[in-house]
């Protein structure tokens, strides 16, 4: 196939003051996407449900950025006061967007809360601020080191051990929402030495779904991290083939 072309959700900034309405995205997510040999195409917040189906029409795989927090208030739950949620117009476009993915099994790739609204949509819950949900949980942001980081324990066998292979790995953090309970069909191949899971999986064969609590698109990522967006691009070739083999 020519390169798989990859859609962006992107973030929002609603008008404030003389400052228009804007939509923006991290050069580290499309840059990455450009590297790992695939084409990036971001999707503005449009809210018709058939736009959004006939945006997956176009691309061969999703990549659900990062941001500020996911509104609890939408999935049933009080809103923590450390909580700061996304842009309404930004969230419900994601939520919608997220739904459609799964539904259409559209290879996705989730980063930080690309990762929680992934695990969100296929049933699970979020822990709303691991200080006051998991104690003794090691530090997971530090609002003075924007270079905090901190080890990961990865599952054998899993794409994330194929990305990262044998010894000790650091990654960012700057999280202070996290999984709790795993969506059906996940399972947690990367996690923190505290329990906090830090990588998705899904298991299954018919779909290609990974999540990272970690941004390895961020200027504090290494080298190496570089790998996992090379195999989401690598999967996502490989659902292309296989849809057209069945087509």
């Amino acid at each position: 196939m020519s390169k798989p072309v990859i859609g962006l959700n992107a973030d929002y900034r609603a008008t404030q003051g003389d400052t228009p309405a804007f939509s923006y995205v991290g050069a580290g997510y499309y840059d990455a996407i450009i590297k790992a040999d695939a084409i990036p195409l971001i999707l503005p917040p449009v809210a018709d449900r058939d736009d959004m189906n006939q945006m997956l029409d176009i691309v061969d795989g999703v990549l659900m950025v990062g941001g500020a927090d996911l509104d609890p208030r939408r999935d049933g739950w009080m809103l923590h006061p450390t909580v700061k949620p996304l842009d309404p117009r930004r969230e419900t476009f994601d939520r919608t967007l997220a739904q459609l993915v799964c539904e259409r099994r559209v290879p996705v790739f989730g980063i930080g809360a690309g990762m929680q609204l992934l695990n969100v949509t296929m049933g699970g819950n979020l822990l709303l601020h691991i200080p006051e949900d998991r104690p003794d949980a090691l530090p997971h942001r530090d609002a003075i080191d924007l270079q905090h980081r901190h080890t990961l324990e990865i599952t054998p066998g899993s794409l994330l051990d194929r990305v990262y292979g044998d010894g000790e790995l650091r990654v960012n953090s700057r999280h202070h929402m996290a999984v709790d309970e795993l969506a059906s069909g996940f399972a947690a191949t990367a996690k923190c030495p505290d329990g906090i899971i830090e990588g998705i999986e899904y298991q299954g064969h018919d779909w290609f779904a990974l999540g990272t609590q970690f941004h390895p698109e961020a200027n504090t990522a290494s080298a190496l991290d570089m790998r996992i967006f090379e195999e989401f691009v690598i999967g996502v070739k490989e659902n292309h083939e296989a849809v057209r083999l069945v087509a």
